[in-house]
């Protein structure tokens, strides 16, 4: 198997990217070469990065509820495809999973999404090995389903051996360098017994989830969250954008969007790195996904991620 090293080195060439260390430094030991600033492509953005860098030191575009797309403007939270959202330089995914007949099915609440986790994991699987140089961290939960842990893990492990999906898991628990991840699903496990990293860990994880916040109320603590993970870096900040409260999410979405990225590409916000995770509804309607890559990009010579074309 190639290496991390290889593998970067490779789309760096693919990509027509510099080989003189551009991208290297990071939190990768290195120092970055003089040279013209270039762009990066959303869906290899995390190739501009070192193979040292803490996932806790990344800043992580996200989706909340990420295969939501189902059951009318109360329910829905995306409007792109889990496979959009890799692309669109989505590198959290938040996937609810219902276990019903030995299986996984991806439910919002009681609304089936027309998605199973295989659906889920195969969108991974094609992603990554497309691009080598990225990570996925997903978090896994129990949703509409009411199975002791033990059924749960068993359901996941089918998956796992069953189904053919232990490689492309790192199940480790602590958690990783960028280089130890790159290629793989980093689970967050959000169940007892499913291996990986514990989610919500307070040992390793801070994490704003106010999901019961209206707007004006949850952007104080969107704000304090990211002033937090900046001024106490260590733990893997997770951010959650998205709120469920007084308004169907997507009115909430275009409500608290505009306001985070217009916070993250001011005078002081642009200037900030290591935010974590940062779970979005509806972030390709204001491409807050870039808004978010680009604080790991600045003072690397990346100007900013590019879309990619097909």
């Amino acid at each position: 198997m190639a290496t991390a090293l290889d593998r970067r080195g490779f789309l760096r060439g693919a990509a027509g990217l510099s080989a003189a260390g551009l991208f290297a430094g990071l939190g990768g030991g290195g120092t970055a070469a003089a040279a013209a600033p270039t762009a990066v492509s959303v869906q290899d953005w995390m190739s501009a990065l070192g193979d040292g860098t803490p996932v806790q030191r990344l800043s992580i575009p996200g989706t909340h509820d990420s295969g939501a797309r189902i059951g009318g403007p109360w329910v829905a939270c995306q409007n792109t495809s889990i496979a959009a959202q890799l692309a669109a330089g989505i590198r959290f995914l938040d996937v609810r999973c219902r276990a019903v007949d030995g299986v996984f099915a991806i439910h919002h609440g009681a609304f089936y999404q027309e998605l199973m986790f295989g659906d889920v994991l195969n969108a991974c699987r094609d992603f990554l090995r497309a691009h080598p140089t990225e990570t996925v961290l997903m978090r896994v939960k129990q949703e509409y389903s009411e199975v002791s842990a033990e059924e749960f893990r068993q359901v996941f492990v089918s998956y796992l051996d069953g189904k053919g999906y232990r490689s492309l898991f790192r199940l480790d628990a602590g958690l990783p360098t960028l280089g130890e991840a790159r290629g793989r699903v980093v689970l967050l496990a959000d169940a007892d017994g499913l291996g990986g990293v514990r989610y919500a860990d307070p040992a390793l994880f801070d994490v704003q989830d106010d999901y019961m916040a209206e707007p004006i109320g949850k952007y104080p603590k969107v704000e304090a969250q990211f002033r937090k993970a900046v001024a106490e870096p260590g733990k893997l900040f997770v951010n959650y954008v998205s709120t469920a409260a007084l308004l169907p999410p997507r009115s909430n979405a275009d409500r608290l969007n505009p306001r985070v990225k217009a916070l993250l590409d001011g005078a002081e916000g642009s200037a900030w790195r290591g935010l974590g995770i940062v779970p979005m509804d509806f972030p390709n309607e204001f491409q807050l996904a870039e808004t978010v890559i680009r604080h790991n990009l600045s003072g690397l010579g990346v100007t900013r991620p590019a879309h990619a074309h097909a």
